[in-house]
C-alpha cells in the first residue's frame, strides 16, 4: 500500500493533490469547520450511541430483576403451600395407620382427633370416614354429613385408585368452597375405608401472609384458569381468569399479561404445584417494578448532555489551535519543497535497486532448488555417473547461489514492475507450478498444504509470471509465519462478484497484531530483522496485483493465523495490451 501512494505522488498533478505546495492559498475557514463538523460527529457519535446501549441494557437488566423477584416470590409462596399441604396429608396418613378402625368409626374418638389434629397442625375443618362404597358411616366437624354417599364424586373415585388425594376447590354437600384431603386406607380385618379431612380457608390466609406490596396479587388455580383462592384482580374462588395457563412445568417461569380493565400490563410468575392440581400465579404491575429505571433515565440524559458539552468545547478549542499550528506550517512550506522532491526521487531510485534484487532472489532459488536435486540424484541414484566433477560443480553452483543471495540482501528498497503479457491462465495449474518449488521445504518443515480449487473455476486472463510471483510470496510469507514446528496451509478459490476470482491463502501461523496490519504493505516494513527480513516482499506484492488490477486484503489474529486474499479480474481492462 505504500508503494502505492508513492506511485500516485509521484504521478499525479501536485497541483490537485497537494495545493500548498504550488502557492495556492488554502482555505482555512473550511478547513475549521470541516475539522470540527468531522471531529465532533466521531467523537460525539460514539458517545450517543453507547448512552443509548446503556440507556437499553439497564433496562432489560432492571426488566430481568423485575422477573427476578416475581419469580422468586413464587417460589417461596408455592412452598409454603405445598409444604401445608403435605404436613396435613402426613397427619392423615400417620392417623389411618396407626389408629384402629373401631377407633375412626368410634364418634367421640373421632371428634377428639379431630381435636388433636387441629391443636398440633390446624387447618382442618371436619373429618371423616368413608366405607369402600363411598357412605360416610362416621364425622366430626360443623356439618351433618354422616351418610351421605360419595361415590360419584370425582374426589373419591381418585382417591380409591391412587390411594392418596387432594381435590380441587369444590361445593360439595355443604355449598361452601372447600378442599379434601383423602387417604385410603386397609383395616387388620381387610376392610378398605377413606380417611378424609377438608380445609376451608387455611389457604387463602396461608396466601395473605406474601408480600403484596406494589399492588401485586398472588392466588391460587387449577389447571383449567379456575380460581382457588379469591384474586384482587380477577375475582372470587371458582371463577375462571382470561388468561392461558402455559404448558406445565418443574420450574418457576414468568410471563407478562395484561389485566382486564387496567392500564398497566403485570409480570406474571407460575408454578405447578407438585402431587396437587394447583398452580400458583403471582402478578406484579411491571410500571411499578421499573420506576428505578425511569428515575435513572433522567440522570442519564443529564450526564449525556452534560458530556456533549464539554466534547463540543474541547473539539473547538483544539481545531482553532491545529488550523493556527497549519497556518503558521504553510508560511514555512516553501523551504521544504526541494528537499521533498529531492527525498522522492532518492526513493525512487532506491526502489528500483531493491525491485531488481528481490526478482533475482526468485531465480536464484530456483537455481539452489535444481542443483540441490542434481547433487541428491548423484549420491543417491544408482544409474547416475559417479564423476566427482559434477559435485564439485554443483558445489560451486550452490556456492555462487549463497553470494548472490548474500548480495541482494543487503539492498533495501524496492520498484515497480514493467512488461506485462496477458494470456488465459487456470489459477490451479499456476499453483502447482509454484508447489513444485516449495514442496520440499513443506515436506521438511511438516506443513499441511490443502488445495480446494473446484475444476470449473475459469481462467483468468493475467500475465504467467507475475501470479507466480504473487503465490509465491504469499505462500513464503505464510511458510515464515508458521515457523519450523509444522503448521496447516490452505488454499482456495471461488468466484467473487463483479467477475472477479477470489483467492484465499490461509495460514495457522502467528498471526499479525492489529497495529501491524495497517503497514504489512509499506516498504520496509518487517517484523523478521533478526531473520534478515528486508520488508519489501509484501510491498511487490501488493505491486503485482495492482498492475493485474486486482485487490488484496488481509485478515489475521494473532496466535490464531491470517489470510490473505487475492481479488484477480477475470478479463483485463480495455486498453491493455497482450
Amino acid at each position: 500500500m505504500g508503494s502505492h501512494t508513492a506511485n500516485k505522488i509521484s504521478t499525479a498533478p501536485s497541483g490537485k493533490l497537494l495545493p500548498f505546495l504550488t502557492g495556492q492559498t488554502l482555505n482555512f475557514k473550511r478547513i475549521w469547520l470541516l475539522s470540527f463538523v468531522l471531529t465532533a460527529g466521531f467523537s460525539i457519535i460514539p458517545v450517543i450511541f453507547f448512552a443509548a446501549i446503556d440507556y437499553n441494557l439497564t433496562f432489560k437488566s432492571m426488566e430481568q430483576d423485575a422477573m427476578a423477584r416475581t419469580s422468586r416470590l413464587a417460589s417461596n409462596s408455592w412452598r409454603s403451600v405445598a409444604f401445608f399441604l403435605d404436613e396435613r396429608k402426613n397427619a392423615l396418613t400417620y392417623v389411618a395407620n396407626n389408629t384402629p378402625l373401631d377407633h375412626l368409626t368410634d364418634p367421640n374418638r373421632l371428634s377428639e382427633m379431630l381435636t388433636d389434629l387441629s391443636k398440633s397442625f390446624g387447618g382442618f375443618t371436619d373429618v371423616g370416614v368413608i366405607d369402600q362404597t363411598g357412605i360416610q358411616t362416621t364425622y366430626a366437624g360443623p356439618y351433618n354429613l354422616v351418610g351421605k354417599n360419595y361415590a360419584e364424586q370425582t374426589w373419591f373415585t381418585r382417591v380409591m385408585e391412587q390411594g392418596t388425594f387432594v381435590s380441587e376447590v369444590f361445593m360439595g354437600f355443604r355449598h361452601v368452597p372447600h378442599i379434601s384431603i383423602a387417604i385410603r386406607h386397609k383395616s387388620a380385618d381387610g376392610r378398605i375405608f377413606v380417611l378424609r379431612a377438608t380445609l376451608e380457608h387455611q389457604i387463602t390466609q396461608i396466601l395473605s401472609h406474601v408480600d403484596k406490596s406494589l399492588g401485586s396479587d398472588v392466588f391460587l388455580v387449577n389447571t383449567r384458569g379456575i380460581l382457588q383462592t379469591q384474586s384482587g384482580i380477577y375475582g372470587n374462588v371458582l371463577e375462571p381468569i382470561p388468561v392461558k395457563l402455559p404448558p406445565k412445568t418443574g420450574e418457576t417461569r414468568t410471563f407478562r399479561i395484561t389485566a382486564p380493565q387496567r392500564p398497566d400490563t403485570y409480570i406474571a410468575a407460575y408454578r405447578y404445584i407438585p402431587n396437587t392440581p394447583f398452580v400458583l400465579m403471582v402478578l406484579k404491575p411491571r410500571k411499578s417494578l421499573i420506576a428505578p429505571w425511569h428515575d435513572s433515565r433522567i440522570t442519564l440524559l443529564k450526564y449525556l448532555g452534560a458530556s456533549i458539552t464539554v466534547i463540543l468545547l474541547w473539539i473547538w478549542w483544539i481545531t482553532s489551535f491545529l488550523v493556527r499550528r497549519l497556518q503558521r506550517v504553510d508560511r514555512k512550506r516553501a523551504k521544504y519543497v526541494h528537499m521533498a522532491e529531492y527525498a522522492d526521487k532518492m526513493a525512487t531510485i532506491g526502489r528500483l535497486a531493491a525491485g531488481v534484487a528481490h526478482e533475482i532472489n526468485n531465480p536464484l532459488a530456483i537455481i539452489n532448488e535444481k542443483a540441490g536435486l542434481m547433487k541428491d540424484l548423484i549420491q543417491f541414484q544408482k544409474d547416475c555417473p559417479k564423476d566427482p566433477r559434477f559435485e564439485r560443480i554443483i558445489n560451486t553452483i550452490l556456492e555462487s547461489v549463497t553470494r548472490c543471495s548474500r548480495i541482494t540482501r543487503q539492498l533495501l528498497s524496492f520498484g515497480r514492475h514493467s512488461g506485462t503479457r496477458l494470456q488465459p491462465l487456470g489459477i490451479k495449474t499456476v499453483l502447482d507450478e509454484v508447489l513444485v518449488f516449495l514442496g520440499k521445504e513443506a515436506e521438511f518443515r511438516s506443513i499441511d498444504i490443502d488445495i480446494d480449487i473446484p475444476d470449473t473455476t475459469p481462467k483468468i486472463v493475467c500475465d504467467h509470471g507475475k501470479l507466480q510471483q504473487i503465490l509465491l510470496n504469499i505462500i513464503n510469507n505464510a511458510f515464515s509465519a508458521m515457523g519450523s514446528s509444522g503448521g496447516k496451509l490452505k488454499i482456495t478459490a471461488e468466484n467473487s462478484p463483479d467477475g472477479f476470482i477470489s483467492l484465499a491463502v490461509t495460514d495457522n501461523g502467528c498471526g499479525i497484531s492489529e497495529a501491524n496490519l495497517k503497514e504489512i504493505f509499506d516498504p520496509f516494513f518487517s517484523t523478521k530483522t533478526e531473520d534478515s527480513g528486508t520488508g519489501l516482499g509484501l510491498s511487490i506484492t501488493y505491486g503485482l496485483v495492482q498492475e493485474l488490477n486486482g485487490q488484496i486484503r488481509v485478515k489475521s489474529k494473532e496466535n490464531i493465523g491470517t489470510t490473505f486474499i487475492v481479488l484477480l479480474p477475470l478479463v483485463p481492462k480495455a486498453g491493455e495490451e497482450d
